[in-house]
Parts: C-alpha cells; structure tokens; sequence
C-alpha cells in the first residue's frame, strides 16, 4: 500500500506540475503573471522538556543552499515557527518546489543542527494538541492570567496572490479586479476545500475555538468569509488588523529611529487565502494550480469587462470532517464535495485545449483536468480501501 501511494504522489505531482507550466505560459500569452506565495506554520518540540529557544539563522543559512526562496521566523505560541516565502519574483511553480522541500527537508535540517544532545520533533500538521499553555485577560492580546490550561495550536498554510500586467504594474490594485478575485476564491473554496484541507484533523483545527473554549487565544478562521479580515481577505489600503499596508520608511533620525513613512498599498495589495491546515499531505503543486485557475477566471474576465464588478458574498460554513457521515449525509464531507465538483477539472481541460489547439498530434486519452481530478480523489480511495 505504502509503494501505490507514493506512486499516485508522484503521479499527481507529474500532471499538476505539467498544468501549472500551462497555465502560466497561457497567462504570459496573454500580458500577465501570477505572483503566489506561501506561509507554512509549525511547531517543534524536545524530548527532554527543556524549554529551549532555537536560533533559526543555521535553519535559513540551509534554505539558501537548498535554493529555496524563503526563511524560518518565530510564531507566537511557544515552539511555534513559520516558514515565511521571500519574494524573489519567483515563479509560481518554483514557490510550490520551494514548500515541497521544506515540507520535506525542514524536519531532517532540525535534527541535524540541533538534535546532537537531544532528540528533536518537527510538527508540520493541523493542530499541536498542548502545544502552550495560558489564557488570556479578557480584552487583551498579549496579556495572560495565571491560568495555565492547555492551549491548542492551529497551524495553517496561507496562500498569498497578487497579478502583475505587462508594465508590472499590480492589478489587485484596480479598481475591482482584487474585489473580483477575492470573489473567484469565495466560490470556489467550499467544492475544492479538500485541496488545502486534505486531511482529517484539519477539521479538527476549525473546530478548536469552539469546542475547547479558546476563541479569545486563536485567531486562526473557521468559515469562508471575505472582506479585508475574513479568511480569504482582501488586503489593498488595510491590513487584517485595521493597520496600514505598504508603509515604507523615508527619514530615519541618528538612533535609527523611523521619522516619516509613505504608504505604498498598491505594491504589496493581494488576496490571502488563509483557510489552508498545515500537513506533510498538504499538496503545494495543486494549491498553486487551484490558486492559478482562480487568476485565470478572473483576468479572463477583465480581459472582457476591464471595470468588473462583484456580488456581495454571505460567510458559509465549512465542511466538518473529510468524509461524509452515514448519519448525517445531507452534509457532503470535503472528498464528497470536491469529487461532484467540476469547476476545478473542466478549467484545466479547457486551458490543456487552447494550448494544444495548434498540435497536429490528436490525443485520444483522459483530459489533463480529469486525470489530475482522478489522481486526488484516488490517493484517498487507496487509503480507505488497500
């Protein structure tokens, strides 16, 4: 079973990474350029209890040598880490080669630089069950009782987008267009949420506020929501806190000290896809590809209507487990969802047709979509039935 699941991985990583090279070469065609980036949250933990601090600086010293575009910053919890994208202007197929590799090389790197004296764990999933302790003052962010309950840890992967025209100019910026992708993401979140919450224990990590009462301690989102705080936001002139985006500093005093700033939304304005759960099955190259059909849906249609317009969104509920109950069937689970859902393969079918329209070549087989759609669902399939 073991060998059939690393074939169907390495089967689907194939195809998606031949329809992510598609898709960006249709939008090169067409004057643009996707920018995505990702954030990955985790955890570590010693064996020995010891409450040891990690300094990260060997850590990103071996992402560089590994050619991987991005660093390892501290999070908030204790022992919690983020691995954070750098933008080098990178494509959005090398940012899906980037993650893959901290997916895989990052737990080896921390035993090898600090696991000598003591054995070290790497966490890359949805939640660290007692990852911290403590419990808020109400009304405040920072400041903690003397209660030392058991805090557990939602760690997520966010999926940063924005789109360059051909004078690199950032359309998110557009009057519409950023409002217009948001809304691309807002429909096709809930049929596609198998995609980037691609194992049970993510619906574990949306359930944690509620269910353990720590809705004060976590911010991570629950449902798919919009706006510029919801958890596919929005970010142009504001950020998730109310705060000024783009700020760059201009005068700086003898200590060093910011004197003045100039706001430049307009470069760093972008859709954050915040609902991603962080996992070793998390799948970059078809997150990327999900994140490329949206750009895709929307620049074709300001390619038709340059001042597009949006429908108001109402904030829907995710699914509450990976599979479908038997008792209450009315309510699909995300491999259900994703598998009567169409929009995701038939927007690679049509793509793999307008770029292949010239060939000579007649390809009798399954649509490029359709496989890739067939590898994601099959890769549960064999799990459940092998």
């Amino acid at each position: 079973m073991a060998n059939h699941l690393i074939q169907q991985s390495l089967l689907l990583q194939h195809l998606a990474i031949d329809a992510i090279t598609l898709v960006q070469n249709y939008l090169d065609q067409l004057g643009y350029k996707a920018q995505i980036h990702f954030e990955l949250e985790g955890c570590y933990r010693f064996d020995n209890k010891v409450n040891q601090k990690l300094d990260f600086r060997q850590i990103n010293q071996c992402l560089r040598q590994l050619n991987i575009e991005g660093e390892i910053v501290s999070e908030y919890w204790r022992n919690q880490w983020e691995y954070v994208s750098l933008f080098n202007g990178q494509t959005p197929l090398k940012e899906a080669q980037n993650l893959q590799q901290v997916i895989i090389k990052l737990p080896q790197l921390f035993q090898q630089l600090y696991g000598k004296n003591t054995v070290i764990e790497t966490l890359i999933q949805p939640v660290v069950w007692s990852g911290d302790q403590g419990k808020l003052i109400a009304g405040s962010k920072q400041i903690f009782t003397n209660d030392t309950r058991a805090v557990h840890i939602p760690n997520a992967v966010q999926l940063n987008v924005s789109v360059l025209d051909r004078s690199g100019n950032n359309l998110i910026a557009e009057e519409g267009f950023g409002e217009y992708l948001q809304n691309c993401f807002l429909r096709t979140s809930l049929a596609c949420c198998l995609l980037y919450l691609p194992e049970e224990a993510a619906f574990e990590r949306l359930a944690l506020k509620t269910r353990y009462g720590l809705a004060q301690e976590l911010c991570s989102p629950v449902d798919i929501s919009g706006g510029h705080q919801g958890s596919i936001a929005l970010y142009k002139k504001l950020g998730k806190h109310d705060q000024n985006m783009g700020e760059e500093p201009l005068f700086y005093d003898s200590h060093n000290k910011v004197l003045s700033v100039q706001q430049n939304w307009q470069k760093t304005a972008r859709i954050e896809h915040r609902l991603g759960a962080a996992s070793i099955q998390y799948n970059p190259f078809i997150n990327v590809l999900y994140g490329l059909m949206n750009v895709l849906d929307a620049v074709q249609a300001y390619e038709q209507t340059p001042h597009l317009l949006t429908d108001s969104f109402t904030p829907i509920s995710l699914p509450r487990s990976l599979f479908t109950k038997t008792e209450n069937a009315a309510t699909l689970g995300a491999f259900d969802l994703f598998k009567a859902s169409t929009w995701f393969s038939d927007s690679i079918n049509l793509i793999e047709e307008k770029m292949t329209a010239t060939e000579t070549v007649v390809d009798c087989s399954m649509k490029l979509g359709d496989k890739i759609k067939q590898a994601i669902l099959k890769q549960y399939q064999v799990s459940i039935f092998t």
